[in-house]
């Protein structure tokens, strides 16, 4: 933002300290206004024709700018895909272990990512880790559901789970 002896176009469109639209007025007539006020004159929206200026204290008017920017940042809730892994053999007690993470998780607002892995043998019975991951997916279907269908990569099947709207349970 430019301020001040910065601002280099002729005249410009100036609104002052309450909020009162003065009006286009020459930018050396706006910049000892606002020596006057004791204030600066700051260029608010530039890409206007002319471009709009308000007489504000530049200092207070940063640290308020910072202070909204803070709020926003405070009330945003950066979704994370959390991962769980699953084999086909999995016990009971392991599996009801893993889907109360996972209902933690989609609790939270995350997304989490079911992932099943076969090795050696495991391989010819890739339906079993399928009916598993399925099972899980039927678990949690009261608090989220699938983004896509049920992928097979290699020695890898997953499924993307997200936390359905309005079914949030906190």
């Amino acid at each position: 933002m430019r301020t001040n002896q910065q601002i280099r176009v002729p005249k410009v469109r100036v609104i002052d300290s309450e909020g009162n639209q003065i009006g286009i007025i020459s930018t050396k007539e706006a910049q000892t206004m606002a020596e006057e006020a004791g204030m600066d004159l700051v260029e608010i929206v530039p890409d206007a024709k002319p471009p709009d200026c308000k007489i504000i204290d530049y200092g207070k008017f940063r640290y308020d700018q910072t202070k909204r920017e803070k709020e926003s940042k405070k009330s945003r809730h950066v979704i994370k895909v959390k991962e769980i892994k699953l084999k086909p053999n999995i016990g009971t007690h392991d599996f009801e272990t893993k889907l109360g993470h996972a209902r933690k998780f989609i609790g939270e607002g995350n997304k989490v990512k079911v992932t099943c892995s076969f090795r050696g043998r495991e391989m010819a019975h890739t339906e079993l880790g399928e009916q598993l991951v399925k099972k899980f997916c039927d678990e949690l279907s009261d608090i989220a559901s699938s983004e896509a269908p049920l992928k097979r990569m290699g020695r890898f099947m997953h499924v993307v789970l997200a936390p359905s709207a309005g079914k949030k349970k906190k």
